[in-house]
């Protein structure tokens, strides 16, 4: 089964020029969602991986399944004001201005090995941040891993230094 199949382009979305790709009809298809978080967790298993960090609200949908199957924690990373207790935050730049992101401050222990995931790679700016807040809760980064990159925005760029995995590439 492609996955690609699965993934619908909405044009114009959320602006002008942007072609959005819609992952709902992949989640809503039983065969193709097993089947994404069956892929990932064969280019994960053989990782050391105590937690997997994942961005709200699509990064959520993935990580939780893909946690249950690797046997190991999920640490919620969210928009700030979202967690209940003391947090780190990390800000990272987007197409016109900022945003941030906050995880609590003890959402792992020291030296943990956690892997990043989300939904999407495009400018890596997500993705970045949570590798700052990574560090910030001095975890080991294991292993990125997204179910869609798109390669053409070079977000890999700035996870230099890092395993990352994609699934499906445009």
């Amino acid at each position: 089964m492609l996955l690609e199949k699965y993934i619908r382009d909405i044009p114009d979305f959320p602006k002008k020029g942007i072609i959005f790709k819609d992952i709902t009809t992949l989640l809503n298809n039983k065969k193709a969602l097993r089947q994404t978080i069956d892929e990932l967790y064969e280019k994960l298993k053989n990782k050391k991986i105590d937690y997997i960090m994942a961005a709200e609200s699509r990064g959520f949908i993935f990580a939780t399944a893909l946690a249950y199957k690797l046997k190991c924690g999920f640490v919620p990373i969210r928009k700030p004001g979202k967690l209940p207790y003391k947090t780190y935050c990390a800000t990272y730049a987007l197409e016109y201005g900022t945003d941030s992101l906050e995880v609590h401050r003890d959402a792992v222990p020291k030296n943990a090995h956690v892997l990043i995931l989300d939904d999407l790679l495009a400018t890596g700016g997500t993705a970045f941040a949570m590798v700052k807040l990574a560090k910030k809760l001095s975890a080991k980064i294991s292993a990125i891993a997204f179910v869609i990159e798109l390669t053409f925005l070079g977000g890999k760029k700035k996870l230099k230094g890092y395993p990352v995995h994609s699934l499906i590439k445009y």
